[in-house]
């Protein structure tokens, strides 16, 4: 008589998001579908401190007399190895395989290798350097805009996966994490994740209106939001199209579309 699989708790879902997620040392104790939907559920959790550790050491040049432009490239710099550099090399392959222009199975099958093609090179520089300008000009104005907009980006980042890992999105292939968590979260459950990250980055774009009185609204922030995970569901339509369905390095993509949105849209507030 097999032993029932019990229910994923709040627990089991942060350790799978900050897991699988991050650098941070935590270990996945589950691994199965269950397990991934809580997972999924987490990971904005997970986009939140790395938004806000990235925002930290981004302070620390401003503190140490620096200019914004070294700010924004240490943040953008900490994000990426808090994530293991996995969401930026997910650009690239997704970039090389959308590229190519070939049928899907070749197409994953480019995605697989080691190399970055031209592609993926082209849009690798592209994407970091509108995340860097954009960050410049956020911190360039107060330090309160750049901080806010390094933790909502790293935070609609995540969001977008969650978004991804709803019901009616297939997997590409049968193995890997996109397979894991493709499918696993239920439709309403991720309208609720990102009403309340909206909520959330809304709030705390008031509060600091003392320290930056263009951040005493939220429509801006709000917008950004909205537009970064637009942009991040329209890659996700296309890659599925495309690929016949999402794979790590598509989630990796739409993580990294939906922060260098975010930064941009923020950056014209």
């Amino acid at each position: 008589m097999s032993t029932p699989v019990s229910t994923p708790s709040v627990p089991d879902g942060l350790r799978f998001a900050f897991g699988t997620l991050t650098v941070l040392p935590v270990t996945v104790t589950r691994w199965d579908r269950d397990a991934a939907r809580a997972g999924m559920l987490c990971a904005p959790v997970a986009g939140l401190v790395v938004g806000l550790l990235s925002a930290a050491l981004g302070l620390l040049p401003l503190l140490l007399g620096a200019g914004p432009l070294l700010a924004a490239v240490a943040t953008t710099a900490v994000s990426a190895v808090l994530t293991r550099g996995l969401h930026l090399d997910g650009l690239a392959d997704t970039a090389d395989g959308l590229g190519s222009g070939k049928p899907a199975e070749d197409a994953l099958r480019i995605m697989k290798q080691s190399d970055i093609g031209p592609f993926g090179v082209l849009t690798l520089v592209f994407v970091l350097l509108a995340q860097v300008a954009a960050l410049a000009e956020a911190y360039g104005q107060s330090w309160a805009r750049g901080a806010l907009a390094a933790v909502v980006a790293a935070t609609t980042a995540r969001l977008a996966l969650t978004l991804a890992a709803r019901t009616g999105v297939p997997p590409a292939r049968p193995e890997g994490l996109g397979a894991a968590v493709a499918g696993t979260v239920p439709a309403r459950y991720a309208a609720l994740v990102a009403g309340l990250v909206v909520c959330a980055a809304a709030g705390v774009s008031t509060l600091l209106g003392p320290y930056d009185a263009a951040l005493g609204t939220a429509l801006p922030v709000v917008l950004a939001v909205a537009l970064a995970c637009a942009a991040a569901e329209a890659l996700l339509r296309h890659c599925t199209r495309r690929f016949g369905g999402v794979t790590g390095d598509v989630f990796g993509a739409l993580a990294e579309t939906a922060a260098t949105a975010t930064l941009v849209v923020l950056s014209f507030g």
